[in-house]
């Protein structure tokens, strides 16, 4: 039998994924410090064991500088390493559930450190058992990835094969690394001081996946209005469907503005605090967004952020 619901803490890293109520938080705030990068060869891989208080994109940096593959394409993303096996990061295709060997945690219900191998973490796409079935039962203190030294960086998503098209040569780590770092501040995803439409949480929405018939029926849907939902192969695998696309196209394009929140002017995902905006004024764009793909694709956004004292 458990002791206790842990619902009175909140486990602080970055805190660039969080909404949070405008009447604050009633609990206890875990600041996670735990700082450390370590390297180790084993099996042929390197293994990086990292501190969750580490700052995830100077590890993604050491592990490029070290021509270790497996997290290039993770580069510029905000916040700390223990957030990363929580709502399993990815981007350009590339999640760290293909490179976390292990993950050490906390356990508040016997008061233990223990180590949790990856699988026992069940990573699936923006989704662990840190936030879902085990929410609120461990503090992570260490990451364990294994990365490939010496391995070739991921080029399958559509913005880094335009990129790089007509490279005569396969593009370093190195390079891949500032490609993506490029492209995301391209974006307003690469934290930059004074720009307005870097007032965001990140992508606000999951891609949705769709299974066969309501996939079918979204293309059919997309066919009678003249449209064809957008196919890349990191979206094919699973029935992907691009959430950009459906909120672009349910009347939200880049730039546009409700009061003191709106959608970036470089990101359809990103929703925007423009000025003085409440997160009751985040919540109300996000609902309306909700309802409005809801209403002509039949299909419901899950977002991405964590919200705290709602």
């Amino acid at each position: 039998m458990r002791a206790r619901k842990t619902s009175r803490y909140l486990c602080w890293g970055g805190g660039s994924n969080l909404v949070v109520s405008d009447a604050g938080w009633p609990g206890l705030v875990l600041k996670l410090a735990v700082r450390g990068i370590e390297e180790r060869t084993e099996n042929g891989k390197t293994l990086f064991d990292v501190g969750a208080g580490e700052e995830w994109d100077r590890f993604v940096a050491r592990a490029v500088a070290r021509n270790c593959a497996g997290v290039e394409c993770l580069s510029g993303i905000p916040g700390s390493v223990g957030g990363t096996p929580v709502q399993n990061v990815g981007a350009y295709g590339q999640e760290v559930s293909e490179t976390i060997e292990s993950v050490q945690v906390f356990d508040l219900i016997d008061g233990q450190v223990r180590e949790l191998c990856a699988e026992a973490c069940g990573l699936q796409y923006r989704t662990s058992i840190f936030n879902t079935s085990e929410r609120g039962r461990f503090i992570i203190l260490r990451v364990t990835y294994a990365l490939t030294p010496g391995g070739k960086p991921r080029i399958d998503y559509a913005d880094l094969k335009k990129h790089f098209a007509g490279f005569q040569n396969i593009p370093s780590l190195t390079s891949t690394r500032e490609a993506v770092r490029r492209i995301r501040a391209a974006k307003a995803m690469l934290i930059t001081p004074g720009d307005e439409d870097c007032r965001s949480a990140g992508s606000f929405f999951k891609n949705p996946v769709l299974p066969a018939e309501q996939y079918d029926q979204l293309t059919r849907r997309a066919a009678a209005k003249g449209l064809q939902v957008p196919s890349y192969p990191a979206l094919d695998a699973q029935k992907k469907v691009s959430a950009a696309w459906l909120v672009e196209h349910s009347g939200f394009s880049k730039g546009y503005s409700s009061g003191q929140v709106g959608i970036s002017r470089k990101h359809a995902l990103a929703i925007v605090n423009r000025g003085e905006a409440s997160a009751a004024d985040i919540l109300g764009l996000k609902d309306h967004i909700q309802q409005r793909v809801d209403e002509l694709w039949n299909i419901h956004l899950e977002p991405e952020p964590v919200f705290v004292g709602f």
